[in-house]
Parts: C-alpha cells; sequence; structure tokens
C-alpha cells in the first residue's frame, strides 16, 4: 500500500514541476523572416522554465541574435542577458546600423560607421563585388565557419552568410542573414540594408585579394597588356599586395551602372520622388 502511494505521488511530482511560465514574443520587419509562416508578424506565447536569457529565447524561437538590435520588455530597453519572467511583453526589433542606438539598447558597443566585412565561403562573387566598391571584405574559400566568426568580432567586421547556423556563434555582434542568393542582388540588398553610398571608393581595392590599389603609368605595365588593352587605355593600377594589374574596362562600367541606378531608386524613395 505504502509502495503504491508512492509510485502515484512519484507519477504526480513530474507534471506538477513541468507547469510552464508564459510569455509573449513579437518580431518585427525583417526578423520575420527567419519565422515559419504561421508565426510572421503575430504574437507568438513562450512557454518556458525557470528565468531564460532572453537572447537564447530569441534563438530557440529561430532568430540569430546578431540580427537584432534593439529589446523592449514591457517597453522597457533590455540587453540580451535580461531574464524573463511570467508574463513578459517582449518587442524585439531588427538591426539599426545606419542609426546610432547603442545608448539606448546596450546589445552593441557603436554602430560601425566605416563598413567593414567578412563573407562565409558561398559568397565568392560577392566578395569581389564588394571589393569592386572599395570595400574591406576579407574572404576566403579556406575559412572555417569558427575562424570566420571570431574574425568578425575581433576585427569589427560585418559577417555576412547564407547560413543561419553561422549567425548563431555567441560571440556575434555584427552580422546579417542575406534573403537572396544571387550575387548581383545580395549586393543590392547590402548597398541598401548598410547605406553604404557614401562609402564607396570604386577601384581602390584589389577584387582578388582585398589589397589596395595605386595607379600605375602605363609604359611601366605596357608588357604586360594584351594589344587591344595597351591600344585603348591609359589609366592602370596595381594591386599593392599581389601585383594584378587593372583598368576602367566594360566591367567597370556596367558597376557603375548598377550602382548609378541603385543610389537614384534609393535615394529617390527617401525623397518621394518617383523614378
Amino acid at each position: 500500500m505504502v509502495q503504491a502511494a508512492l509510485r502515484v505521488t512519484r507519477n504526480l511530482q513530474p507534471e506538477t514541476r513541468n507547469m510552464s511560465k508564459q510569455a509573449i514574443f513579437r518580431f518585427y520587419e525583417e526578423l520575420n523572416d527567419f519565422l515559419p509562416r504561421e508565426r510572421r508578424k503575430r504574437e507568438i506565447q513562450y512557454s518556458f522554465e525557470g528565468n531564460p536569457s532572453v537572447k537564447d529565447a530569441i534563438e530557440s524561437l529561430g532568430v540569430p541574435h546578431p540580427e537584432v538590435d534593439l529589446i523592449l520588455v514591457n517597453g522597457e530597453a533590455v540587453s540580451f542577458t535580461y531574464r524573463i519572467e511570467e508574463n513578459d511583453f517582449i518587442s524585439v526589433y531588427p538591426q539599426f546600423e545606419m542609426l546610432n542606438i547603442t545608448g539606448l539598447t546596450g546589445l552593441r558597443d557603436r554602430a560601425l560607421r566605416i563598413s567593414r566585412f567578412i563573407l562565409d565561403v558561398h559568397l565568392g562573387k560577392l566578395a569581389r563585388y564588394l571589393r569592386a566598391l572599395g570595400f574591406d571584405t576579407a574572404y576566403d574559400r579556406e575559412y572555417e565557419d569558427r575562424e570566420i566568426a571570431e574574425r568578425s568580432v575581433k576585427e569589427g567586421r560585418i559577417l555576412l552568410t547564407r547560413d543561419v547556423g553561422l549567425l548563431k556563434h555567441r560571440n556575434l555582434t555584427r552580422a546579417y542573414w542575406l534573403r537572396s542568393q544571387y550575387p548581383m542582388k545580395q549586393l543590392r540588398e547590402i548597398m541598401l540594408r548598410f547605406d553604404l553610398f557614401s562609402q564607396m571608393k570604386p577601384f581602390s581595392r584589389c577584387i582578388a585579394c582585398n589589397g589596395s590599389i595605386f595607379e600605375v603609368n602605363k609604359k611601366d605595365v605596357a608588357d604586360q597588356l594584351q594589344v587591344k588593352t595597351r591600344k585603348y587605355y591609359d589609366v592602370f593600377y596595381r594591386c599593392s599586395e599581389c601585383g594584378k594589374i587593372y583598368w576602367q574596362g566594360s566591367h567597370y562600367e556596367r558597376m557603375k551602372t548598377f550602382v548609378d541606378s541603385l543610389e537614384k531608386e534609393t535615394y529617390g524613395k527617401k525623397r518621394g520622388v518617383n523614378t
């Protein structure tokens, strides 16, 4: 009889112990890209035991923490270390890299005013495009995920990736998940997302190795040029790191046309002008 009573008690204890607390999450704007369709742009009921950190809760719901720049709990800004309490209403907003709100959130030291990047191993074409526009872009097909994440933190680089898992490295502070899988659309996405137009310095970096490029006298590189290149072009550049030679050919004109149209589209919208 005593043993039976103990069995009944043991069977009831886990049920009582597992009674969970509830909080409500609401994710805004592009953070919804990480959520299942049925959870997007609506309140999400979150069940929990104890007092988990808001950072762990956000990632358990599918949103990588580097994509987050503002967390409000019951209307008050909190950091990633905040411990969730029952009946909290938690609003989560995406990065505001163009707007310095660090005094409000405490999530980052400061907004980046000079944008530098590091890309995962699948984004080689995007790396070349960013370098062509003069952005300091670290990329190597041999990089391991851990090295990419560590360099992002150590060197203050924005990590760009299509791998959501890579964004969940614990120490990452600045990273962005690319929505598009096509390089030119990715470039458009990045230019708009981080408002990079004022930082562009075309023909200042080597697209092959990321080294600085400087102008050289045509006669000093003439023996390294093909006949038609030597005939039709007079301005040349050389990479200070790998020695690669550049000139403003058709590829440069295509890139310039693309950026000009994108800049016109962007600032036209900001001014309320139809383009």
